[in-house]
């Protein structure tokens, strides 16, 4: 058994607690089984800040991904379009998803250090009427930069348009007004801010929406809306369903719930950024993203100046003294990744400050 933490987007480092649901069988077609699946959608209603009257939830077997890919090819028909904003390989990851499954879109790409632009999505959408759907990242973990959601949720709907988030690393990290900042399908997943372990995303949706979009899925297993008729009518999957990760997330729920909900948890990792950040950049390490736009769930740096450095060697020397980082992501830099997530406090960081302190010193003396 490992006896390291994980200072990653997801998966992270979860509670014993959490993890004990899982030494227990459950059957799938078991109706305290399913009253469980019913609990944990009414339960992310309620962090959404929607009712049950105008939103639904869905959950759908597999990562995050998964989750964006139902929406996607669920809910944009073939006589639709939807315009992409991306700054990060997850935004351009929706283009992948439909290229492959042939959905018309438009992309919209900006610089990894810079957010979409609410006014230029606005003449987007002005010049294409064509353009019935607006997607993007609300915390892009390539960069740990937090995009604009609300306002670009406003140009949406205020064009009239379908707006769909991928929240997958922010979503009970960060308080989201799901219905107030116009989003119709929000994306996430069971193992980010909501401290559970992979196996399941899970997507909100408005009703008359996700109700619109009949006849439009282009797969079986990923059919967004005949996912929904099964768990609506009481709770059953309609494909085996990850029994051990539900009944942890069911343990995670609660347990947020216990720490003070999202506000609590929020103020916890933007604590962990904040620290991170000031020791880092004591130690001569830069932060990509400007202070202004870093979200509170992962922080990518720089490689430091004037030090011999190879991450795979700084990995390893973190890990044996226990912690996981997370390599670079972007094509333009040389940088790693620092998680602020999951059930890690400000004393892991002051801990992983003072590793990285010793990492550094044994290399200056290197040089000398």
């Amino acid at each position: 058994m490992n006896t390291y933490k994980l200072l990653t987007p997801g998966p992270l480092t979860t509670t014993d607690t959490v993890k004990e649901e899982m030494l227990v069988d459950r059957c799938t077609w078991d109706d305290d089984y399913k009253a469980v699946t019913q609990k944990i959608r009414r339960q992310l209603l309620q962090l959404g800040h929607v009712s049950e009257d105008d939103y639904t939830a869905v959950l759908m077997q597999g990562s995050g991904t998964f989750g964006v890919e139902s929406v996607l090819s669920s809910v944009v028909g073939d006589e639709d379009k939807v315009l992409i904003c991306s700054n990060g390989a997850y935004g351009v990851r929706m283009t992948r998803i439909c290229d492959r499954n042939r959905i018309p879109y438009v992309h919209y790409a900006e610089s990894y250090d810079h957010i979409p632009d609410p006014a230029r999505v606005a003449r987007l959408l002005a010049q294409d009427p064509a353009i019935t759907h607006v997607a993007m990242v609300h915390s892009e973990t390539t960069s740990g930069i937090l995009n604009d959601i609300q306002s670009v949720g406003k140009v949406v709907r205020d064009a009239g348009r379908t707006f769909v988030v991928d929240a997958m690393s922010s979503f009970g990290g960060v308080d989201i007004p799901v219905s107030d900042w116009g989003i119709d399908f929000l994306v996430s997943s069971a193992n980010k801010c909501i401290q559970g372990v992979p196996g399941f995303s899970f997507i909100l949706c408005r009703r008359d929406k996700l109700l619109s979009s009949e006849g439009k899925a282009r797969s079986l297993s990923l059919d967004l809306l005949d996912q929904w008729k099964g768990m609506e009518k009481d709770g059953k999957w309609r494909f085996t369903s990850p029994t051990h990760v539900v009944l942890a997330f069911s343990k995670a729920l609660d347990e947020l719930e216990a720490e003070g909900g999202i506000p609590a948890r929020h103020r916890r990792y933007a604590e962990n950024n904040r620290l991170l950040i000031e020791k880092m950049r004591a130690m001569g390490f830069a932060p990509y993203i400007d202070g202004s736009r870093q979200g509170p769930i992962i922080t990518t740096f720089f490689y430091p100046a004037g030090v011999p450095f190879q991450f795979s060697e700084f990995y390893t020397y973190i890990k044996e003294r226990g912690y996981v980082l997370y390599p670079g992501k972007l094509t333009d830099a040389d940088t790693f990744r620092v998680g602020n997530i999951g059930e890690i406090y400000p004393e892991d960081i002051e801990k992983l400050a003072s590793i990285i302190a010793g990492f550094l010193a044994a290399h200056k003396e290197e040089i000398a």
